[in-house]
């Protein structure tokens, strides 16, 4: 009989026990989820969403506005889970909530920081709907620095996350759904597999982004001339920071996950450990969001001054053709 429970560990993590029956240490995470804490952060992500909207309705931010809203309801309905498992901490659904809608959140936050970055450097992928002709107007510092087009960064990094989302979702189906300790395995690895395919793609994003911002400053004086007042206003700078505090709070977050649930779901110290879970998982993501809300790219790369730079740049291109043809002649 015992084999058979070990066996059937995951389908019944609580190993039959019940609130009436049990204390709260003998259920998965092994605790009771604190009630102020779960209140504070359900307000927080509630709160944040809602700017989020609002945010993105006023300064047509769309895909980036889309991200952080997803990111937000999922962290939401996590904490309804986490609610759950309050007054019920041998909750089959909470704990699966919990679980499934608190993997996903940082990955929409990161597509999020992911698509912003490009912003930087092309503002016609910023503004795709402006009328630009064909020509790539930099933005900021300018694409000549990077070692990927702007473009790419969108494709390559947000498709990772979507992967990244597909492999922990076929991970827990395989989990759960398993009836032999093998299934049981393959399902674990593989949703690893895609939190860890997770933090490598932040990683590698970082230090693209870390390169670029070193080519930038060593070529501060080939700077785009048409930005320099937005370059070098406090809203901006304050702007890159709120970036870099955001990315870094989500790898953490991530790579927390990581080591979480790489200890398996029976007998996790790190799993079990609600004060672990507040500061390198609540905390880290609630952050993260707050400070993209009030350092929002909509309000640093404003549409006024996104059509002010192309006027200036598309006299500054006409002003060169016409120099040009004149020598021509």
């Amino acid at each position: 009989m015992d084999n058979m429970v070990h066996i059937f560990s995951r389908e019944d993590e609580n190993r039959g026990c019940t609130k009436e029956t049990c204390d709260p240490s003998k259920s998965v995470y092994g605790y009771e989820p604190n009630l102020g804490a779960t209140i504070f952060f359900f307000i927080l992500f509630t709160v944040s969403g809602a700017v989020y909207l609002w945010q993105g309705i006023k300064t047509k931010t769309q895909f980036f506005t889309g991200a952080m809203i997803l990111g937000a309801i999922s962290e939401v309905l996590g904490y309804v889970a986490k609610f759950i498992l309050h007054n019920d901490p041998f909750s089959d659904l909470g704990f699966k909530m919990s679980v499934v809608l608190l993997t996903f959140a940082p990955a929409f936050y990161s597509a999020g920081i992911y698509y912003t970055l490009k912003h930087i450097w092309s503002v016609s992928e910023l503004f795709p709907l402006l009328d630009l002709d064909s020509h790539c107007y930099s933005i900021t510092f300018g694409s000549d620095f990077s070692r990927l087009r702007p473009a790419w960064y969108t494709y390559i990094f947000i498709s990772c996350d979507i992967f990244s989302i597909l492999l922990q979702a076929a991970g827990g189906a395989l989990a759960s759904a398993a009836n032999d300790m093998t299934l049981l395995d393959i399902g674990d690895n593989v949703m690893i597999a895609g939190l860890a395919l997770q933090v490598v793609t932040l990683v590698v994003f970082g230090l693209f982004a870390a390169d670029y911002a070193i080519a930038a400053y060593r070529n501060r004086t080939r700077l785009n001339p048409s930005t320099e007042k937005l370059r070098n206003s406090p809203r901006f700078k304050f702007f890159l920071v709120a970036l870099w505090v955001a990315f870094l709070c989500i790898l953490l977050r991530s790579a927390y996950l990581v080591a979480e649930l790489a200890g398996g779901w029976v007998h996790n110290e790190i799993l079990r450990n609600q004060i672990l879970f507040i500061c390198l998982d609540s905390l880290p993501i609630g952050l993260a969001a707050v400070v993209m809300n009030v350092w929002h790219p909509g309000y640093c790369f404003p549409r006024s001054e996104q059509e002010a730079v192309i006027a200036e740049e598309k006299m500054m291109r006409n002003s060169s053709g016409s120099d040009e043809e004149a020598r021509i002649q």
